[in-house]
């Protein structure tokens, strides 16, 4: 606005410098004509003046026209008139007179003092027309130096504005995604402390307190998860003890300890014991759960794993306990690390996972249970089926408590859930692929330092207990 403001006035002074030079010229311009007019009448055969005299009265005329706001040139202008009619009168008298020599230096002397103001005139406006055009000049100059001086200004503007930019949106978003982060990573502890009237300042009210509100149902939801887990890990722990009993008594009746027993009734008391054995399983699992959700896992027995005695013993459990024949092929890689860990609790994780490959197969499919190295530092155990597959929006939810894959029904939906407890606590992960109609592979994977480390760590607590 500065700029166009300061633009404006000195296009005035522009135009007006412009129309007063061209003024200057038309001045110029007409004073030449009336001298010329002048010369002419002087030049001309006595008694025809008359056209000479109407140019010169016109240019006179024109000329007073021309300087009427320029006090100093009209008063050299009445000179010139006065001077003019003077010579006029003697040219008239020196027509009518008998003595010419008389008038006629009379006559000369006028014309020349007419011809030398006008030149005066002339010389007036020359200087003028110089001092206009220096005037435009410096107009010119100073239209410069203002269009220069506003570009300086609003190039230093636009580089305020966006440091002011950067400092009062950039940065506050930066710090925003920052909190967002850790946000996600669960950190609903930390808040965006940032205090502004503007936009960014009233999101971040919001934010918080959206973030306050989820933190608090998140605490009130971990409550509620906590007293049930509680529930659980008590009423497991109290639902044993009767449950072991009672298989003790189921066992004594089938073998006729509290007398003979018919044919028809050991079959119902063998159905009453297996009912009695998976509730008792399930119980088990609960418990194991619920322990490794307290930290069990910081207890873990660590020490060199014995693949071969670990696959050996999981394949015969799983035999004794199918009702079919399984075709289990193991294959141990070399070399093959040391690896350490709970030699129990793994071999519960491959038992799991043979078992469900078990349950999922054709009784003459084969299944592979295989360890080899992975990456540097790794071990990776595998199970390989060819059952019916697991489709891809279940295999995430695959590993979370009371959830099974399609075609794997008829248990708790704990095992799997156990195993990635147990891996998880070995410093492990635990994953599934798979293709539908296809079959799955189910694999763990035991890091060879990290479990090392858990080890010493483990011994040094031991020592120090």
């Amino acid at each position: 606005m500065v700029q166009q403001c300061l633009n404006l006035w000195t296009a005035l002074l522009s135009q007006d410098a412009a129309e007063r030079v061209n003024r200057t010229l038309l001045v110029e311009r007409e004073a030449e004509r009336l001298l010329n007019a002048v010369i002419d009448e002087q030049r001309a055969s006595p008694g025809n003046h008359n056209k000479e005299e109407i140019a010169v009265r016109s240019s006179l005329n024109r000329l007073y026209w021309l300087l009427q706001n320029n006090p100093i040139q009209i008063k050299q202008l009445d000179r010139i008139k006065n001077t003019y009619n003077r010579w006029q009168s003697q040219l008239v008298q020196g027509t009518l007179s008998d003595s010419a020599n008389g008038n006629s230096l009379i006559e000369k002397n006028l014309f020349d003092s007419l011809r030398a103001q006008i030149r005066i005139l002339l010389m007036h406006e020359e200087l003028m027309m110089g001092e206009r055009k220096h005037r435009l000049q410096q107009l010119y100059h100073i239209n410069t130096v203002v269009n220069v001086f506003c570009t300086v200004v609003i190039v230093a503007g636009i580089t305020l504005n966006l440091r002011l930019l950067h400092q009062r949106v950039e940065v506050p978003l930066r710090k925003l995604i920052k909190v967002g982060e850790a946000w996600r990573k669960g950190q609903m502890d930390i808040r965006f402390e940032y205090s502004s009237p503007d936009e960014i300042g009233q999101l971040t009210q919001v934010l918080n307190e959206m973030v306050a509100q989820a933190r608090e149902r998140q605490q009130r939801i971990e409550m509620r998860n906590q007293q049930l887990e509680d529930m659980i890990s008590a009423l497991s722990h109290d639902l044993r003890t009767p449950l072991l009993a009672t298989r003790a008594t189921l066992d004594g009746m089938v073998k006729g300890a509290f007398g003979p027993v018919s044919c028809v009734w050991k079959e119902v008391f063998q159905e009453f014991r297996q009912a009695n054995e998976d509730l008792l399983k399930l119980v088990e699992a609960l418990l194991d759960v619920s322990r490794y959700e307290a930290g069990y896992g910081t207890r873990l027995n660590y020490e060199p794993l014995n693949w071969e005695k670990i696959f050996v013993k999981a394949i015969a459990q799983i035999k004794a306990t199918s009702k079919h024949e399984p075709i289990l092929i193991y294959k141990i890689s070399q070399p093959l690390p040391i690896v350490y860990g709970d030699e129990v609790e793994i071999r519960r994780v491959v038992q799991n996972l043979l078992d469900n490959a078990v349950r999922v197969s054709e009784p003459n499919k084969e299944i592979f249970l295989q360890v080899a190295s992975f990456g540097k530092n790794q071990v990776k155990v595998s199970v390989r089926d060819y059952g019916s597959g697991i489709a891809p929006q279940e295999k995430e939810r695959l590993f979370h408590r009371f959830i099974q894959g399609r075609g794997r029904r008829g248990k708790s939906g704990l095992g799997l859930y156990l195993c990635r407890q147990i891996i998880e606590a070995h410093g492990g992960t635990i994953g599934v692929e798979s293709t539908l109609f296809e079959g799955s592979t189910f694999w763990f994977t035991l890091p060879i330092a990290r479990i090392q480390g858990a080890s010493e760590h483990k011994k040094q607590i031991q020592e120090e207990e």
